[in-house]
């Protein structure tokens, strides 16, 4: 409960408040929020550090040193009003937060900045919170539970207080095979084509597609993994209850039926820049690799590719025109540590276990390319237009005048030349094998 709290009071990412519960759990923290400096005498730091990483896989506060198990939070009337419950009381009395400041404050945030906290603080309702996503169909997912993606744990202080998921397959499981597939919003026909191709592909091969929800190349990848009748996931930057933006209604709505929405956010609370932003992260740490498939300089995406690779994730990007300029933040991902692909298939060889190769990559085979070395030395010798004799022909290939006639006379069983009195020259149907382009050499 008081996880469900602190997701109104902290933001994504707030690497500050991520500390605090490291280092004295929810309960602690929200008591010291809402309570300030009475809740500051009263908290203390438990032996497990955050509840949630000491917990038996099931959602509450139990497991730290001096915070009661009890039906909510353990604590005192000012937390209990807080989460939107009554009649709490703890059982111990907890000794004093180490680090905090002479202004009855937890460490790292100014006078100003925890005054804010506080206001948020006292103005929560987490049971109201719980009821308006059970409405919605999602619930709350924590660091503990059996449902927590324990790859999410790699964001150190940054990862998430807590998710709120849409859906009903289990997160976890489905994390642990998922690709993110991001890009540009405004993208070009190009960049929606491709990314509905890998949305599909990817779908096809089992994998989770992981995006954002938003426009252009998001979109197209969540519905190629939709059309193709497979598993997508949509991290918003907003509450799940409310699809943003409001033009994918339809498609957030559908995503919750066939696969899961996911966010950090309490129900009805609305995205900002630095959310969009912030909610990149999740996706690129929930994820085994991230494709970026179109991207200016500027683009979110390139958070996205640039949050995988610090967390020693797989980088991916699709090429674009060197003319485009939504494919130039791309290009210099390119030119870094990323690696290029052009299909699911070379993706899922990046990303999937040993033996998961991308069929070979070569240009349609020709008959000469099946000639024995000697004979296409032979082959190669004759003239594009007219006719040579057999010496001439054991000169340019390098070879005696009897080598010379033997593999003539192969060629000759093959159709690709034919013989004019003392003369051999090319036969009409060999010589575009030969010469492609249709020319002299």
């Amino acid at each position: 409960m008081a996880r469900v709290a602190l997701t109104r009071v902290l933001e994504p990412g707030d690497a500050v408040g991520g500390r605090w519960l490291r280092e004295w759990g929810a309960v602690a923290v929200l008591r010291c929020l809402v309570d300030g400096a009475d809740g500051i005498d009263r908290a203390g730091r438990g032996d497990g550090g955050d509840e949630g990483d000491e917990g038996d896989g099931n959602s509450g506060v139990a497991g730290a040193e001096g915070v009661a198990e009890v039906d909510g939070v353990a604590g005192s009337d000012g937390v209990a009003a807080a989460v939107g419950c009554g009649g709490m009381e703890s059982r111990e009395v907890l000794h004093g937060i180490e680090g905090v400041g002479p202004e009855a404050r937890l460490p790292g945030v100014t006078a100003k900045r925890w005054e804010g906290l506080r206001a948020r603080a006292r103005r929560v309702r987490a049971v109201r919170d719980l009821e308006t996503a059970a409405a919605a169909g999602a619930r709350f997912v924590m660091p503990g539970d059996a449902e927590w993606p324990a790859q999410l744990d790699d964001l150190g202080d940054a990862r998430p207080v807590g998710l709120w998921v849409r859906g009903h397959p289990s997160l976890r499981i489905w994390a642990l095979r998922s690709v993110a597939v991001v890009g540009a919003r405004a993208c070009t026909e190009y960049g929606a084509h491709v990314a509905a191709g890998l949305g599909a592909g990817l779908a096809e091969r089992g994998w989770v597609v992981v995006s954002g929800g938003a426009y252009g190349v998001d979109g197209a990848a969540h519905r190629g993994a939709l059309g193709a009748g497979g598993a997508t996931v949509a991290v918003l930057a907003c509450g799940v209850d409310r699809p943003y933006p409001r033009g994918h209604a339809q498609l957030i709505g559908r995503i919750a039926e066939q696969g899961l929405v996911v966010g950090e956010l309490p129900p009805g609370d609305h995205p900002t820049p630095s959310r969009f932003i912030l909610r990149n992260r999740v996706i690129a740490a929930l994820t085994r690799g991230t494709v970026v498939v179109e991207a200016a300089y500027r683009s979110g995406a390139l958070v996205t590719a640039r949050c995988a690779r610090d967390l020693g994730r797989h980088t991916m990007g699709v090429p674009g025109p060197v003319t485009s300029g939504l494919s130039a933040g791309v290009h210099e991902l390119l030119r870094g540590d990323a690696v290029l692909v052009g299909d699911a298939a070379e993706v899922v060889e990046l990303v999937g276990d040993m033996g998961d190769l991308a069929p070979r990559r070569r240009g349609p085979v020709v008959p000469r390319d099946l000639l024995d070395p000697g004979a296409a030395r032979v082959l190669a010798a004759l003239p594009a237009r007219g006719s040579a004799g057999v010496r001439e022909v054991a000169r340019e290939a390098g070879t005696s005048a009897d080598d010379a006639v033997v593999r003539l006379y192969e060629l000759r069983s093959l159709g690709f030349v034919e013989r004019h009195g003392d003369g051999w020259q090319l036969t009409r149907q060999a010589f575009l094998s030969v010469f492609p382009e249709g020319g002299d050499v």
